[in-house]
């Protein structure tokens, strides 16, 4: 059967604060979930939200499927298990900055690492908000919170760093004042055969407001941003002037019309080559030197943790010479005890 938006959203009160960029979030999952079951031929019942701790991890409360809300930093234990234990299902995973990359931050690197075939989105707005607005490992050097009242004295993590770092596969950008691209990000995610992480830079309005201001707000995202998509050049600007190309090893940004440069210069985006270098020097842009980077910046195959498991347990039953549970109890050295 062919789903709508309305087919996943649940009876549920969303008891998120207004203006979270966390709601544009789930209206891109709303969107995207029919699109994905009628690709590929799932009913909405194959579909599981898996959730960990914080505001983030409320959103299996709000969509009609299968979900399970787990324990702080465990979503990625639980989505593991439940795609080993039936790899037929699409598995989601909700987690923020804090539950994924600090308690978390073991089991998020290890799927990576792993390739399970389970979609993550990653809530980051540089601040715990359900625990009251306390410094994450995205937080900004020098940010000012609850446990930081004169400045975190730590550096952040790059989420797509730690990705590509962990022999990532599949890592995607979005904001949440992109709504259409976010669609576009969440069905290239499902399409990913292995685990896909999708970085989602929201504001929280109440304990971190404004986190990603000075790239988001709409008079100024198109001049500090850049949208890649597949063979396409990179190129950017509220006037589609500027664009990136490479130089002694190194993203330069360049205006069209300066020293010759034309759009036949730019760089043309490859999420799918092999090589990690140019990705690297994507995920790792930030303004003001460069424009941060948005979009599918690495989607490349690889065989899956899942596929492993269960080539490898053919392999076995085939060799076996136990095929059944009384043989297996009449195996080996037996004793008589008298």
């Amino acid at each position: 059967m062919r789903y709508t938006q309305k087919d996943f959203k649940s009876d549920q009160e969303v008891r998120w604060c207004p203006g979270c960029g966390d709601h544009s979030v789930l209206a891109s999952l709303l969107k995207a979930l029919p699109e994905v079951c009628e690709e590929h031929g799932y009913s909405k019942e194959r579909v599981v939200l898996v959730s960990g701790i914080g505001c983030s991890s409320r959103l299996p409360y709000y969509v009609d499927t299968y979900g399970f809300h787990s324990i702080h930093g465990r979503a990625m234990a639980i989505a593991t298990g439940i795609k080993v234990a039936n790899p037929t299902l699409s598995i989601w995973e909700l987690t923020g900055d804090g539950d994924a990359l600090a308690i978390g931050g073991n089991h998020f690197i290890h799927a990576i690492r792993r390739n399970i075939d389970i979609n993550v989105i990653l809530f980051n707005n540089q601040i715990y908000g359900l625990t009251k607005g306390q410094y994450s490992p995205t937080s900004k050097l020098g940010a000012i919170t609850k446990t930081s009242p004169y400045g975190t004295v730590e550096h952040p993590f790059n989420p797509g760093a730690v990705v590509l770092g962990a022999r990532g596969t599949f890592f995607a950008r979005g904001i949440d004042t992109y709504i259409s691209l976010n669609d576009e990000i969440m069905v290239a995610a499902a399409h990913h055969d292995g685990t896909s992480i999708v970085e989602m830079l929201v504001n929280c309005v109440i304990y971190n407001n404004g986190a990603h201001a000075d790239i988001a707000d709409r008079a100024v995202r198109e001049d500090r941003t850049i949208v890649l998509r597949d063979g396409e050049p990179m190129i950017f600007g509220k006037n589609r002037d500027k664009g990136l190309i490479l130089e002694n090893e190194k993203l330069k940004v360049v205006k069209l019309g300066e020293n010759g440069i034309t759009e036949k210069d730019l760089l043309v985006h490859d999420s799918h080559t092999s090589s990690v270098g140019v990705h690297n020097m994507l995920v790792d842009m930030k303004y003001p030197e460069y424009p941060v980077a948005l979009g599918v910046i690495r989607d490349v195959a690889d065989k899956t943790y899942d596929d492993n498991v269960r080539d490898q347990l053919s392999e076995v039953k085939a060799k076996s010479s136990i095929q059944n549970m009384d043989e297996l109890l009449h195996s080996g050295a037996t004793w008589e005890v008298k």
